[in-house]
């Protein structure tokens, strides 16, 4: 047997192989596209995945407007934020944030289950929302990714 050839492969930012992938949001729940999307952004379903380096794909959700959120979070589910005063604690609803804007919804979700650190600020930069099916990236010919074959 030769154990020469059971070398572990570490990725690095000039080997890391990145794709530009299409996710449609259409009728999906928030939770499950958002763990899918981050689990892409994330390089995770890549076979050389390296935990400390940006190996993920570029990701483009493209319908924001047609998310679902299940049972009653519409109206109970709080966005906070504060504006560093004193009493400055804010909040909206999703629904209300959703009117504001719809793709902060996924965008908020997805950052939250990525890194808390620099390479989590790079990987939420790979990340394209679109609340209709319009975008700018035509030129960098994305696949469409169906969500059930993602881990």
């Amino acid at each position: 047997m030769d154990t020469i050839s059971f070398k572990t492969i570490s990725a690095n930012k000039k080997t890391v192989n990145k794709n530009w992938v299409i996710v449609d949001a259409d009728s999906q729940n928030l939770g499950r596209l958002s763990s899918k999307v981050a689990i892409l952004l994330r390089g995770k379903h890549k076979p050389n995945f390296t935990p400390h380096v940006d190996c993920g794909d570029n990701v483009i959700v493209i319908n924001s407007s047609k998310i679902n959120l299940s049972g009653n979070k519409w109206t109970q589910k709080e966005y906070i934020r504060h504006t560093g005063y004193p009493g400055g604690q804010r909040s909206l609803s999703a629904i209300e944030q959703f009117n504001k804007n719809p793709n902060s919804i996924i965008e908020k979700s997805v950052k939250g289950m990525l890194p808390k650190n620099k390479l989590g600020a790079n990987l939420f930069r790979n990340l394209y929302v679109y609340s209709d099916t319009n975008h700018k990236f035509e030129a960098q010919k994305p696949a469409t990714v169906d969500l059930n074959k993602v881990n």
